[in-house]
């Protein structure tokens, strides 16, 4: 049983550069971890996670280099991020391109899960989860996916130092000498030994615009993509599939149905009938989202919980109240009471 789902093909080769840049050739790399050459020329469209995970940890031991997956980051293209990169780069702003990445990111692959948020601050929290089993090589992948998006959104913007407002990463706190080089590479304040990892970016950062965005380019890539998806979802439960797609378009307020199936490339009643089959609902699917962040809400932040409800979508707190009741079995405000460290 395939535990860790897929990774494309260029996701892999970033990793194969930077390894040869530091002495393992890829042809090495393949034959040694017993990996298909042919992804070398683009006739293996995919491998497995759990081959992705050897290739990895093949390369860190090899190498011996505490920052290979910080190092590996140097290495992103538009090509790295499949479809989705070229898609980025013809969003109006950082912003635009940000809410892509929950929708589209299973054609990068299956390594983590990406979770956007808006801060009590107004600043905006990226989170990436990651899948990924092997404590070294998760460590060094967590490396990778935060500098890659911070160097690929550089690039984007033509702003080579721009800087978030700050990094959190799970990893323990290293030597001077080992983080000068996380300094280098993120250029703003970095929390080691944080609950999750995650990039915070305020609205100057995000509302900068790309070099030369095409609306009928993006559109173009998008069609292109949602058939991609498709394809790929077909290894996906459809309740999975439909998680991603609402949390992809929460930021943008509550996804009305008709537009979650669609980007899944189904008619609503068609949606709601498979979902049937996995004995639950859009609505079902959709709660589950609003619970997961509203308790995220109520225990990390001081957001009154007016504010947390609408940002929910809720029309008015006592909706909130009615429906936060149902899922957990008390209300919000002790909710907050008994579960949160902010009070």
């Amino acid at each position: 049983m395939n535990q860790l789902g897929y990774a494309s093909t260029p996701a892999v080769l970033q990793y194969l550069k930077a390894g040869a840049d530091l002495g393992i050739t890829p042809k090495q790399t393949l034959h040694d971890t017993h990996i298909n050459p042919d992804l070398l020329n683009n006739q293996v469209k995919r491998i497995t996670g759990d081959e992705f995970q050897r290739i990895i940890r093949y390369l860190i031991d090899k190498t011996q280099d505490p920052c290979f997956g910080l190092k590996s980051a140097r290495y992103v293209q538009p090509g790295s991020y499949s479809v989705l990169g070229y898609m980025v780069m013809n969003c109006k702003n950082l912003k635009d391109a940000m809410t892509k990445a929950p929708t589209y990111e299973a054609l990068i692959g299956d390594m983590g899960i990406t979770d956007i948020s808006i801060l009590e601050d107004g600043n905006t929290e990226i989170r990436w989860n990651c899948q990924y089993t092997d404590t070294t090589v998760r460590m060094h992948m967590i490396d990778n996916v935060l500098g890659s998006w911070v160097n690929f959104a550089r690039f984007l913007v033509d702003r080579p130092d721009g800087k978030p407002k700050q990094i959190w990463l799970e990893r323990a706190l290293p030597s001077d000498e080992i983080r000068k080089q996380y300094e280098a590479t993120f250029r703003c304040p970095i929390r080691f030994n944080a609950p999750y990892n995650c990039i915070i970016a305020d609205e100057h950062l995000l509302g900068l615009p790309m070099r030369q965005p095409d609306a009928q380019l993006l559109k173009t890539l998008e069609s292109h993509a949602e058939i991609l998806m498709a394809d790929i979802s077909k290894d996906q439960p459809l309740p999975l599939q439909t998680k991603n797609v609402i949390k992809g378009l929460l930021l943008e307020g509550i996804p009305r149905k008709e537009m979650v199936a669609k980007r899944l490339g189904l008619t609503e009643r068609t949606l709601q009938r498979r979902l049937q089959q996995f004995d639950t609902s859009y609505q079902n699917i959709l709660d589950d989202l609003r619970k997961e962040q509203a308790t995220e809400l109520l225990t990390q932040t001081e957001l009154p919980i007016q504010e947390i409800a609408a940002r929910l979508g809720f029309s008015e707190p006592r909706s909130f109240h009615r429906s936060f009741k149902a899922w957990v079995g008390t209300t919000p405000g002790e909710y907050r009471t008994s579960h949160s460290d902010v009070g």
